[in-house]
């Protein structure tokens, strides 16, 4: 089975949906698949082809303001031209225009779309813009053989939002390669650590535990992990409250750093106000950290007053700095997550599926 997956961006770009793509791309391969994935380079630095891990990886040209959007019409042409030749294109990301590229040019191949889609933009215009973009993006919706969704909330808000039947959903959360939490072992150290892991955009809320660290003691360092258009704008609150020397930014680690980044903290807090799921989370709780999350969107799920704990939006610093301080010391346990490996043996189901419901069409008079 030939099967194309498109999406905004792919590795070495960092985010949600490229771990996503990833992730079951490689492994999709692995079982035998003949897997291209076809995705945007808005920095025109990277192979326009190579081959990662089996996988063909086609990256063309665009145009993305604000690290969005994703405007390529390469990547458009080639779909218009070429999806006949995929058994199955696999879209990702509703968010971005690719995946209504490949909705556009669905052929006689089967449409899988992974939306996504947590129900805003991500800045004040963008969420302008989300309205009337909801009348033109709802088509990968409609011409979907299936959507997939990565959480309750998700599939709640597609069904609400867009009037699509709840049998035409499979509900997938994502994975964790678990095999990697195995050997993690927390690490000593004379701080406190609170660990934020993700894209810098406003709407994460990284600026609220920035203006927590003023009335936390001393002792508690903050280590942020990602990059995105954000940055300079935390940078300069951070200077602002005068806590350089208790803010740390990285970015581009190796795999086995970042996990250990997982184990050494004490607190992973994600703030954002809209997540359709939260891999990062998953992670967290994987190494045994403990979570704080915004009580909102998918983020709702992952609270359980053991391992994760809520908090209300608007984020009051007070209140957050109240719960800083019961949460450290716990240590996350008890917890199941799906591996990737099975949310890949439910897409290759689904897969299969689909291309037995068009062979049932081919034959019908």
């Amino acid at each position: 089975m030939k099967i194309a997956q498109v999406c905004p961006r792919y590795p070495p770009y960092i985010g949600g949906v490229e771990t996503h793509v990833n992730e079951i791309s490689k492994r999709l391969a692995s079982r035998g698949f003949e897997v291209d994935v076809l995705t945007t380079d808005p920095l025109g630095n990277l192979p326009k082809e190579e081959n990662l891990g089996g996988v063909t990886v086609k990256r063309f040209k665009s145009w993305a303001p604000s690290e969005s959007y994703y405007v390529s019409w390469q990547l458009k042409k080639y779909l218009s031209r070429n999806s006949v030749k995929y058994d199955v294109v696999h879209a990702h990301s509703y968010h971005a225009l690719p995946a209504l590229y490949a909705a556009q040019a669905k052929s006689r191949n089967r449409l899988v779309f992974t939306s996504h889609y947590h129900g805003k933009g991500h800045t004040f215009f963008r969420n302008l813009l989300h309205v009337p973009w909801m009348f033109v993006a709802r088509k990968a919706f409609k011409r979907a053989d299936k959507v997939i969704c990565v959480s309750n909330y998700e599939r709640n808000l597609v069904i609400s939002k867009f009037r699509i039947n709840g049998e035409k959903i499979a509900l997938i959360p994502n994975g964790l390669n678990l095999k990697e939490f195995n050997s993690l072992k927390r690490q000593k150290k004379n701080c406190k650590v609170i660990l934020y892991v993700g894209r810098l955009e406003k709407y994460k809320g990284v600026d609220n535990i920035i203006r927590c660290l003023p009335k936390l003691d001393n002792n508690f360092l903050l280590e942020i992990v990602g990059k995105g258009p954000h940055k300079e704008g935390l940078i300069r609150l951070v200077n602002s409250l005068k806590v350089q020397d208790r803010v740390r930014f990285y970015q581009n680690l190796p795999r086995s750093e970042l996990l250990q980044k997982y184990a050494n903290a004490d607190l992973f807090i994600l703030l954002s106000a809209y997540e359709a799921f939260g891999i990062s989370i998953a992670e967290a709780l994987a190494a045994g950290t403990p979570c704080i999350v915004a009580n909102t969107s998918a983020l709702s799920e992952w609270i359980d007053g053991e391992n994760c704990f809520g908090i209300d939006y608007p984020i009051i610093v007070e209140n957050l700095v109240k719960v800083i301080h019961q949460v450290m010391g716990k240590t996350a346990i008890s917890m199941r997550f799906s591996d990737w490996e099975d949310v890949v043996n439910k897409l290759e189901r689904i897969y299969n599926e689909t291309m037995e419901e068009q062979t049932i069409n081919d034959v019908q008079p």
